[in-house]
């Protein structure tokens, strides 16, 4: 069994500011994720069979979703600013119809559906315990942050290998959106 995801990946000129703004939230109780493999996850498929591979990414490819242009900007908290689990940048674009169809195409294969689906990259998360007073002061101290844009032209079926230093992301299949 492989724990696995489908994501859209941020390009590589994003991780010095992924960095910078990390560095201005770093404090006991938050754990950043590693600059370079922050993403937008589109479905989390969780442990599958590895002779599901090569089935899921057949049908990843039956997307109809057109490639599109994105932004990543501002940072916000889930569940909710008192009681802050996740730390984000918000994606826009069309992440939604995007997800759309990756529910769409995977649905003969019983994944749980997501209904509730918010386009973001994580930044951080939020261990117990921590200065919930001083960490929100920390995200309005950041201001309106943005990374730029980026052009959307592929998903990634990725694998995740979770370790004590943190997980490890292996592209399994990157699928090219239909133009």
């Amino acid at each position: 069994m492989i724990r696995t995801f489908i994501a859209v990946e941020l390009p590589k000129k994003f991780v010095p500011e992924i960095q910078r703004i990390g560095s201005l939230i770093k404090m006991p109780g938050v754990k950043l994720v590693e600059p370079g493999l922050v993403h937008i996850t589109m479905k989390f498929l969780g442990d599958i069979h590895e002779d599901k591979v090569e089935p899921i990414a057949s049908a990843l490819s039956a997307i109809k979703c057109k490639p599109f242009k994105a932004a990543i900007k501002e940072v916000g908290v889930f569940p909710k600013p008192s009681y802050a689990r996740v730390i984000w940048f918000g994606a826009h674009g069309d992440f939604d119809k995007l997800h759309r169809e990756v529910e769409r195409v995977l649905s003969p294969f019983s994944f749980e559906k997501e209904d509730d689906f918010t386009a973001h990259a994580t930044l951080a998360r939020v261990k117990e315990p921590v200065n919930r007073i001083e960490l929100l002061e920390k995200i309005k101290n950041i201001g309106d942050a943005d990374l730029g844009t980026f052009n959307v032209s592929s998903v990634t079926l990725k694998k995740s290998t979770l370790t004590p230093r943190g997980p490890i992301y292996e592209t399994l299949k990157e699928i090219k959106l239909p133009d």
